[in-house]
């Protein structure tokens, strides 16, 4: 008559630690590259998104060092934003080093967000270095340790995705994402004086 019972309380513990770990990384903003784990020599969409922290102010430049290996394709539109890059070569043999964008007023506890479709190179490691420039003037640099303050965005880039042993963590990954989804919108819409989706 408890098994099913016993059956809540052995999913209810793994949902209670997914929870929390989503309650902890919504109280810590960073600037973010998404996905976090990725497929190489694969085009794929990648997200950043930079939290505007200071208060009385906007983020009015984000300038993104790419490292090696990690090429970007080409770009969606960021309305608001004027983009220059640097690079080396022309054409088909351009290599992006940095990408800058000026000219957004992002406000506080909201995130200047850009996409571009890229693809790493090879399976490994990637950090990124963000540069955040302030109205005030204040610069962020995105380029710490993971203990930092300011933690440099990072992504793992897999020669497979979903094989093996990695099922697990994958779907511990969407089962986050789902939570992360939810609870931002709860709060989003909550919060007094919230601002409409651009």
């Amino acid at each position: 008559m408890d098994r099913p019972r016993a059956g809540r309380r052995r999913f209810a513990l793994p949902l209670a630690i997914l929870a929390a770990l989503v309650f902890c990384s919504s109280g810590w903003a960073h600037a973010e590259m998404s996905p976090p784990v990725a497929l190489a020599k694969h085009l794929q969409l990648f997200t950043l998104a930079v939290p505007t922290e200071e208060e009385n102010a906007t983020t009015t430049e984000v300038e993104l060092t790419l490292p090696q290996d990690f090429g970007i394709d080409s770009f969606v539109p960021a309305p608001g934003w004027k983009r220059q890059v640097q690079q080396t070569g022309s054409g088909e043999n351009a290599v992006i080093q940095s990408v800058t964008w000026r000219g957004g007023h992002t406000p506080t506890e909201e995130d200047s967000v850009f996409q571009f479709l890229a693809q790493p190179n090879k399976s490994g490691t990637y950090t990124f270095r963000v540069r955040q420039t302030y109205s005030n003037g204040k610069i962020v640099d995105w380029s710490g340790s993971e203990s930092s303050d300011a933690p440099a965005p990072t992504i793992e880039a897999k020669s497979t995705i979903g094989a093996g042993g990695t099922s697990t963590l994958t779907f511990v990954a969407v089962v986050l994402g789902a939570l992360g989804i939810v609870l931002g919108a709860v709060a989003l819409f909550a919060r007094p004086g919230s601002r409409e989706l651009a």
